[in-house]
């Protein structure tokens, strides 16, 4: 009787969740990507042969930018790179170069174009390279001489040489701006990277000095070195700047481009963007127990434990285990050999396996609390890193980079970036005192990630504000961009939408907290605010009510942990002021 009873609760419980999710998808479905372009683009499509303008599929594309004279048309390039990775060179540079490419953009004046358009279309053609011509010249002369520059791929026309005129054609481009002039029009597919909301406007102006101040005021009170704001508004960047310096003691401005160490934004930038594909696919079930999928929890107390409870920090696992804490003599070492491979820092080597001999055998054992109830937890995520290799057979950071970052164009997201990047893009974090014995810059900082080898469910990922800005508009868009589907979109409404009865979480994804009275994640955060924040001083928030995306990136734990960033309440107060601007827009 009482397990009819507790059925027939369970089948009213889901029930009542599909219909509330239903609600959402038919209420909520309106306010997702509405891109909203307030700029004039002067570029002028006139040829799109393969219809490949906008590009999609950027993972695919290996792209060269030339031209006679690359310092005149530098911020074309510019803009190019912040939508995919590009090289750049002038035509004899590019002539003797032995890299190969699948996609060329050509760009100058249509004496410059013409001039070189032999050599090129000759050497395209053997090689099968597409070429787009992007004409900076009145339209009526490049259609005048368009014969000149036969069998290309697609040909543009930009009137203004000068900064904005070739900002608008290289997002013309990508996408960034929808072509609305002449006969072939394109819509926008990907952010825009220049707003004309800033342009000659008194109240931007002030929104500018209000962030300056706070900002400045965060670097005075040394609550972190440097940071990075960016945010976004239907679809534009509104906003990016960078302040202070990478150290308080070294002359490294903080750069818009730096890579910084997410912390726990890795778990909706990562981990749980991997689960919202296992269920999209159907080879994941919420309310299924996690020892379906990840048998070594069977014979333990956590064998009954489902997904939803897991995703939703509600499982009762312990909150914090510090594993560091219980090396013995010999497992961490100064100098790496065949039995220490795992690099945890410079000049710090992890015994081989520690993860799999004791890290997790210890999760499995760990004591387990009270379920149902909200209680955030690192060993969530820990577990979901799990789930998904088991499913995917293939480990979260190069599925991540295949399923995502490549797609999407993100050049700086993923783990263990000392692998990828040179350490001065890397901006460094903890002095860390008492496991590695020194600063860390591009390991992970926090300690079980690191001991896990740089790849955790929970930490480890590092990106630029950039990068979070292009996958949180795919977010915004319900699992769209740049003309590809990567969720379905009741994918993302169920799970950054709350889901819980006890907390205001979704699943994997924070949410704001409508009845904080300081104001989670700011005083003007409503309901349908999402995203989540990091230990390392990150916050990454979207907004669907209002196209907002905000992005803050800092490095608040060097040289050691301090909370002023919090005590000031930095990170919101600069979203208030954000937020008071984009009020009549």
């Amino acid at each position: 009787m009482i397990y009819i009873v507790n059925s027939i609760v369970m089948s009213l419980c889901a029930t009542f969740r599909s219909f509330i999710f239903l609600c959402i998808v038919l209420f909520g479905q309106a306010v997702f990507g509405q891109y909203k372009q307030t700029l004039v683009n002067t570029t002028v499509l006139l040829e799109n042969k393969q219809k490949g303008i906008p590009f999609v599929g950027l993972d695919q594309l290996k792209i060269a930018v030339l031209g006679s004279d690359m310092e005149k048309y530098e911020r074309f390039v510019q803009v190019a790179k912040l939508y995919t990775e590009v090289d750049s060179y002038s035509f004899l540079e590019y002539l003797n170069s032995e890299k190969k490419y699948n996609m060329l953009i050509v760009v100058g004046s249509m004496a410059e174009l013409s001039d070189a358009s032999d050599g090129l279309l000759k050497r395209a053609v053997e090689k099968k390279i597409n070429i787009v011509f992007v004409a900076f010249d009145e339209v009526a002369i490049v259609n005048q001489r368009r014969k000149d520059l036969s069998s290309r791929f697609a040909l543009l026309a930009q009137p203004d040489a000068r900064e904005e005129g070739q900002c608008h054609a290289a997002m013309s481009l990508f996408g960034g701006a929808a072509i609305t002039q002449g006969s072939n029009k394109t819509e926008q597919t990907r952010i825009q990277q220049y707003s004309s909301l800033l342009n000659d406007n008194a109240k931007a102006m002030q929104m500018l000095l209000k962030i300056d101040a706070v900002a400045e005021e965060a670097i005075h009170a040394q609550a972190t070195p440097g940071m990075v704001v960016l945010a976004l508004k239907d679809g534009q960047v509104l906003f990016n700047k960078a302040y202070g310096k990478h150290t308080y003691s070294d002359n490294e401005p903080t750069k818009a481009t730096d890579i910084f160490d997410l912390a726990s934004i890795s778990k909706i930038v990562a981990t749980t963007p991997i689960i919202m594909r296992l269920y999209d696919d159907k080879l994941i079930q919420l309310d299924t127990p996690v020892s379906h999928y990840i048998p070594a929890l069977k014979n333990t107390d956590k064998a009954s434990i489902s997904l939803r409870s897991v995703l939703l920090h509600e499982a009762g696992f312990t909150p914090f285990i510090p594993f560091y804490r219980a090396l013995k003599v010999g497992d961490l070492q100064q100098e790496e050999d065949e039995h220490h491979l795992v690099k945890v820092a410079d000049s710090a080597y992890l015994r081989n396996n520690y993860y799999e001999d004791i890290m997790w055998p210890e999760m499995l054992r760990s004591k387990l609390g009270k379920q149902g109830s909200y209680l955030y937890s690192d060993i969530s995520m820990y577990m979901m890193k799990e789930l998904a290799e088991a499913l995917t057979h293939r480990p979260i950071d190069s599925y991540a980079d295949e399923l995502l970052y490549r797609p999407l164009g993100m050049q700086t997201t993923g783990f263990k970036p000392r692998e990828r990047f040179d350490k001065e893009r890397i901006v460094p974090t903890q002095h860390d005192t008492s496991f590695r014995k020194v600063l860390l810059q591009g390991y992970v900082h926090d300690e079980g990630a690191a001991m896990a080898g740089g790849v955790a469910g929970h930490a480890g990922l590092f990106a630029s504000a950039n990068d979070l800005a292009i996958y949180a508009q795919m977010l915004l868009n319900r699992g769209a961009y740049g003309g590809t589907r990567y969720f379905q979109p009741e994918t993302v409404d169920l799970f950054t939408s709350k889901q819980s009865q006890t907390s205001r979480r979704g699943l994997g994804f924070d949410r704001a907290d409508t009845t904080s009275k300081s104001g989670y994640p700011s005083k003007k955060a409503g309901a349908s605010v999402f995203g989540h924040t990091g230990y390392t001083g990150t916050a990454l928030w979207i907004d669907p009510e209002n196209q907002l995306i905000y992005i803050f990136l800092s490095n608040r734990v060097h040289p050691q942990v301090t909370n002023k960033l919090f005590d000031l309440n930095i990170r919101s107060r600069i979203q208030d002021v954000i937020y008071d601007f984009v009020a009549d827009f």
